[in-house]
């Protein structure tokens, strides 16, 4: 009787462990680092080279649109000899693989989920050094837009399941629209085609607006226009604490510029915003879609507000909200940002 039950356990042990396995439970541990911290694994003698250099440069690049310098992201390196289980678990790798024996040109190409999740290797296979390091400096926008992009799809997932219930409802009560915005966000003040929501936490004050107007063809996007647009609704719905204090565009320190959000063509607006006749300021992001159902333009906007603070991680915690704008009669399959393409240079195995 005893061999039996001993028996009927070791055949549920191994039932659960099976399931665990195929449902990746136990090969997939959660990844370690921060958002937006990248591990490079590569040679220590080769990290010290110009290849090296060059790949360190274009990780280091400052982010646009910010009153100060800060880099793009966390770095950390290791020889491929120290890579083992506890650094394989890292949420973004680099992998460089320089080898003339295999390959004839240098590609980039990535994985996911390979030894964790939410995980993403990219690696850099080049025939030789030079190669290499011309490689990564031609394609620098281009790595450094992948790891963003990952990371804000990332957000993304995690603004599903937690958001501000006051960003979504006023979303859809005033145009109609569904957003996911970070839950800290509480307070919020209503306008004609304009709402403004704000956090109040101690690293820095977070908002998030979005406001709309008559779409009039293409000359509706061009900077001059887009910006004075944000100027005008800026000015009437958010007052400084003096009658004569209002926010506007620093518009010498702002870029406006055409991308592809859900396939649709947008206006990214990235710059920095000033309270007239006051000390106050900081960065902001903004997209502006056109809403073809009814006609006008749409706009969705993250400020930052956090003196004397980092604010890298603030702005690019709003800016990944703004790709959950779903308009009308977009399908919420939509919603989530899509890991971007990398650039590749075609490349073969030498036989």
């Amino acid at each position: 009787m005893k061999k039996n039950k001993l028996w009927m356990r070791c055949l549920i042990f191994l039932s659960v462990f099976l399931l665990l396995v195929s449902c990746g439970k136990l090969s997939s541990p959660s990844s370690s680092g921060r958002p937006y911290e990248v591990l490079v694994v590569v040679s220590d003698q080769l990290w010290q080279k110009p290849a090296g250099r060059a790949l360190f440069n274009v990780l280091d690049t400052d982010i646009p649109g910010l009153p100060q310098p800060e880099r793009s992201f966390r770095i950390s390196q290791t020889d491929p000899k120290r890579f083992n289980q506890v650094l394989n678990i890292f949420r973004n790798i680099i992998k460089v693989d320089i080898d003339p024996t295999q390959y004839t040109q240098t590609r980039m190409r990535y994985a996911r989920d390979v030894y964790a999740r939410p995980q993403v290797i990219l690696t850099i296979q080049s025939p030789n050094e030079e190669e290499f390091t011309a490689f990564v400096k031609k394609n620098a926008q281009s790595i450094i837009d992948f790891f963003v992009k990952v990371e804000m799809n990332r957000l993304v997932n995690d603004l599903e399941k937690k958001h501000s219930d006051i960003v979504s409802q006023l979303a859809d009560e005033i145009f109609g629209c569904r957003l996911w915005a970070p839950s800290e966000i509480k307070s919020h003040k209503k306008g004609t085609d304009f709402f403004w929501t704000s956090s109040n936490t101690s690293s820095g004050l977070v908002n998030i607006c979005m406001y709309s107007y008559p779409y009039e063809g293409p000359d509706t996007f061009n900077k001059r226009y887009v910006l004075a647009k944000r100027d005008s609704v800026m000015k009437a719905n958010i007052p400084g604490v003096e009658p004569h204090m209002y926010m506007a565009t620093d518009t010498l320190c702002t870029s406006v510029t055409p991308i592809s959000v859900k396939g649709g063509y947008a206006m990214e607006s990235r710059g920095l915003w000033k309270m007239e006749h006051d000390a106050m300021g900081g960065p902001f992001v903004s997209h502006s879609r056109v809403d073809t159902l009814n006609n006008r333009v749409v706009v969705v906007e993250g400020f930052v507000y956090a003196p004397e603070k980092m604010k890298r991680g603030l702005i690019r915690r709003v800016e990944g909200a703004l790709y959950t704008l779903c308009l009308p009669g977009e399908q919420p399959r939509e919603l989530k940002a899509s890991i971007p393409e990398v650039s590749v240079v075609a490349g073969k195995k030498k036989n």
